[in-house]
C-alpha cells in the first residue's frame, strides 16, 4: 500500500538524512492506534498526510517525537541511519527532529526571544546516538549562544518570515491568536533548523489570510535541508504549500499514496471511495 526507498542501515546514513518508518504498531491506554505504518520521507521532500478523524495521524506525530503517553508495540523508526525509539523526546530532537504542535501551549512570563534562544542553544548542542553519554551533552553543563549572534540569526529568520520585531517581545503564546500561536510555530522551525520537520495539523483554526502567511512561511524554508510531514484533513493548505508526495492514511495505516494531483482529488472526492464500499467495487473493477 505504501513504498518506501531503501532500507535504513542501522548507525548508517549517506546523503541526505531520512525518516524511515518500518511496520510501527502503537496504543494509548491498551487501544491500539497504529496498525503497521510505512513510510519514508527524505530531506528536501515535502510530504503531506491527510485521512478522516481517529485515523491515527496526529498518534503518528507523537510517536515520531517520543511522546510517553504512546506506547511502540511493534516496528522501527529510523532516523539518520539509527532507530531512535528509544530514545527521548529532546534527544531526537536535538537529532534535528521538529514538531509544530496543533495546539501550541502558551507559557506567561517567558518572551518569544528567550524561549528560542534557550531551544536554539539545545539543538546545537545536538546529539548523536553513536557517542557516549559523557561527550555528548548529557552530562555536560549547556554552552550559552552569544547574545549578539543570536540577535544576528533571529533578525534573519524573521526578516525572511515578516515577523515584526514586538513579535518577539511577547509572552510565548500569551494571548495569540490562532494564527499567531502557528507563526510563532513556523519561526520556531525557521530557528531551529531542522533536517525534519512534522506539521501537526498546522492549518486547523485559521482563517484564510493567517494561512496564507503562515504558509508562506513554511514556502520561505523550503529547500533541500528541510523535510516535512505535513498533517492535514483539508487540502486548502496545500493549495499553498505544493507536497511531492500525499498520503493516506485510515484505521492506523497509510492505505493509500499519490502525488500532489491526488490531493485535489480527494477534496473532490472525499475519503470514501478509498474506505468504504465503494472502495471494494474500484479494487474488484482493477
Amino acid at each position: 500500500m505504501e513504498t518506501t526507498s531503501a532500507p535504513a542501515t542501522p548507525g548508517v546514513q549517506t546523503g541526505a538524512a531520512q525518516l524511515i518508518i518500518r511496520d510501527l504498531h502503537a496504543n494509548v491506554e491498551g487501544k491500539e492506534i497504529l496498525r503497521g505504518v510505512n513510510l519514508t520521507i527524505t530531506q528536501g521532500e515535502i510530504h503531506a498526510l491527510m485521512g478522516p478523524n481517529g485515523s491515527g495521524k496526529t498518534t503518528l506525530a507523537s510517536v515520531i517525537m517520543g511522546h510517553p503517553k504512546y506506547k511502540v508495540t511493534g516496528g522501527e523508526i529510523f532516523f539518520k541511519g539509527y532507530n531512535i525509539l528509544e530514545l527521548t523526546p529532546d534527544k531526537r530532537a536535538r537529532m534535528g527532529l521538529f514538531l509544530a504542535f496543533q495546539y501550541p501551549s502558551s507559557v506567561p512570563g517567558v518572551t518569544v526571544a528567550n524561549f528560542l534562544r534557550r531551544a536554539v542553544e539545545a539543538r546545537r548542542e545536538g546529539f548523536d546516538p553513536a557517542k557516549p553519554a559523557e561527550t555528548n551533552g548529557d552530562n555536560q553543563k549547556r554552552k550559552g549562544m552569544p547574545p549578539a549572534e543570536f540577535r544576528k540569526l533571529l533578525s534573519e529568520k524573521m526578516k525572511i518570515l515578516k515577523v515584526d520585531q514586538a513579535f518577539v517581545n511577547r509572552y510565548l503564546n500569551e494571548g495569540f491568536s490562532g494564527g499567531e500561536k502557528k507563526r510563532a510555530e513556523i519561526l520556531q522551525m525557521a530557528m531551529l533548523e531542522p533536517s525534519m520537520a512534522i506539521l501537526d495539523e498546522t492549518d486547523s483554526g485559521l482563517d484564510i489570510d493567517a494561512l496564507r502567511i503562515v504558509s508562506e512561511g513554511v514556502n520561505a524554508l523550503r529547500g533541500p535541508n528541510l523535510g516535512a510531514l505535513i498533517i492535514t484533513h483539508y487540502q486548502r493548505i496545500l493549495n499553498y504549500i505544493t507536497p511531492d508526495v500525499v498520503h493516506v492514511m485510515h484505521a492506523g495505516r497509510i492505505i493509500k499514496t499519490g502525488d500532489a494531483d491526488f490531493a485535489v482529488e480527494l477534496e473532490k472526492r472525499g475519503y470514501e471511495w478509498l474506505i468504504g464500499p465503494e472502495a471494494n467495487d474500484e479494487e474488484s473493477a482493477g
